[in-house]
């Protein structure tokens, strides 16, 4: 058996991964790789920088519980503070020496004969590696919309994953393609300068007031001397985004009610905001409050009153070099095409890149096959030594951080017994994984996205075949499970 050149290689360079590094730097492991495709850390607060970029839960909740930061300047802090808050913990845990960039990972497969990942590049090179980690976020691959002729556009296109900051509307006729998070916040940007926005509309979203205000500094500081203090600040926004997930989303079944006054908020906003009649329908979701991620803005809505902003609920025909036709047959010619066209989850991302585990088991066929499953949203059987974060039934709460720091409580318990047994490998059992999974499938039923009516939603929460990102649990409890689930849930040797 060769020696592995890592103990743990870890692929993705950013929240997820630095809290898996973090992890196993403080369970004694040294010898980490973390792999990034990008030039710098921070995955999707280094990748995306468009304007209006901002965290969409309190900046508060949306950071490590160990390593807070007294220093956000408002409540939905702007996409740069996330960037430096990366680079930050980064710096304070000693990760970049473990980093190597511009590293895109093509692929990795298990070797039983060694007992070792080979982890291949892009550039050919192959890697070995004892444990591996993927980290590469729910939201890597974007979506490249497949509308005849967009291959013949002769303008500029700009997806929103790729923003060209050098890039101004100012005077421009812009088409921009979708209506999620992203184009919520950036439509807004765009009407500033631009001469005339189209935005072309397949689903309309809810959208709810935005309750951001500044920090003032004296509040800053005394967060930085008293953290007590930003810890009772956080709390409260801890609580809120909980308490709202629990009951509106995990039992939408007993308290509907709540998604329906949720759903009206949502409608006096659009009144307040838009006279005309037939434009406020347009903008109406046919689907329950809670079957996509909650959106909040002040000005969304209100956008589409200025008279250079139009919107296009038709659906688009096609796309021909000067410009867009909807299925309304009329055409409208643009200079720029801007795509906020969402992701390839359950596609591309769920795995992002191909793993092949034991008797060659290729993990995105085999989820494809079974339908979407992994232990504790992490582990999957026949693919030894290997913890995807980034997976079915993975996401717990409504922050990323929820789900790293309960992912991090799993590998304490995990990667502790693997080394009082002196252990080479780990793997979930089969029957381990279909408890979870019948478990999971059966608290499923009380929620929206069983209960409510999420069919032209098109939320990227659930697959195909009815499988969700989201644990159907409280934090407290998916944090308990990770501290004490059984060690027999695994075959460790």
């Amino acid at each position: 058996m060769g020696v592995p050149q890592f103990d743990v290689i870890v692929v993705g360079a950013g929240f997820g991964g630095m809290g898996a590094s973090i992890q196993l730097k403080k369970m004694g492991y040294q010898n980490i790789l973390i792999l990034d495709r990008e030039d710098d850390l921070g995955g999707t607060w280094h990748v995306n920088h468009y304007p209006g970029l901002a965290v969409d839960i309190p900046s508060p909740t949306y950071s490590y519980w160990f390593e807070a930061n007294p220093y956000w300047s408002r409540l939905y802090a702007p996409g740069s503070e996330l960037k430096a808050y990366a680079e930050h913990v980064a710096d304070k845990y000693d990760l970049r020496r473990h980093m190597r960039f511009n590293s895109p990972v093509d692929g990795a497969r298990w070797d039983d004969d060694a007992q070792q990942w080979l982890v291949a590049l892009s550039d050919g090179e192959t890697l070995t590696s004892r444990f591996l980690i993927t980290a590469t976020g729910y939201l890597s691959q974007p979506r490249k919309p497949d509308i005849p002729g967009i291959e013949e556009f002769a303008g500029r296109i700009v997806h929103s994953m790729d923003w060209d900051d050098s890039y101004s509307a100012a005077g421009e006729r812009v088409g921009l393609i979708g209506t999620g998070a992203t184009a919520v916040q950036l439509i807004p940007q765009l009407t500033k300068d631009a001469a005339e926005l189209t935005v072309y509309q397949r689903t309309p979203i809810h959208v709810v007031p935005k309750i951001d205000f500044p920090i003032p500094a004296l509040l800053r500081k005394l967060f930085a001397r008293l953290p007590l203090l930003q810890r009772a600040f956080r709390f409260t926004s801890d609580i809120n985004l909980e308490v709202m997930m629990i009951l509106s989303v995990l039992n939408f079944k007993y308290f509907r009610s709540l998604n329906t006054g949720a759903s009206y908020v949502s409608q006096a906003l659009r009144f307040v905001s838009i006279r005309d009649k037939e434009l406020r329908a347009k903008l109406t979701p046919e689907y329950e409050f809670g079957c996509k991620r909650p959106t909040y803005s002040n000005s969304y809505y209100r956008t589409f009153t200025k008279p250079n902003v139009h919107l296009q609920a038709s659906g688009i025909e096609r796309v021909e070099a000067d410009g867009i036709v909807a299925c309304d047959g009329t055409k409208t010619q643009i200079d720029t095409l801007v795509l906020c066209t969402g992701f390839d989850l359950w596609e591309a991302n769920i795995p992002a890149i191909e793993i092949i585990g034991r008797d060659a088991r290729n993990l995105g066929k085999w989820w494809r096959d079974n339908g979407f499953q992994a232990y504790q949203g992490l582990s999957i059987p026949s693919f030894p030594n290997f913890l995807s974060l980034a997976g079915p039934y993975a996401s717990s709460g409504l922050s990323f951080f929820n789900t790293v720091e309960y992912q991090m409580r799993h590998m304490d318990r995990l990667f502790g017994e693997v080394q009082r047994r002196n252990a080479t490998t780990f793997e979930v059992t089969e029957e381990a994984n279909a408890r979870f999974r019948d478990r999971m499938s059966h608290l499923l039923e009380k929620t929206v996205f069983r209960r409510g009516d999420c069919a032209g939603s098109r939320s990227y929460y659930f697959s195909p075949t009815g499988e969700t990102l989201v644990r159907p649990a409280s934090t407290n409890q998916t944090n308990r499970e990770n501290d004490t689930f059984p060690l027999s849930d695994y075959t460790i040797a």
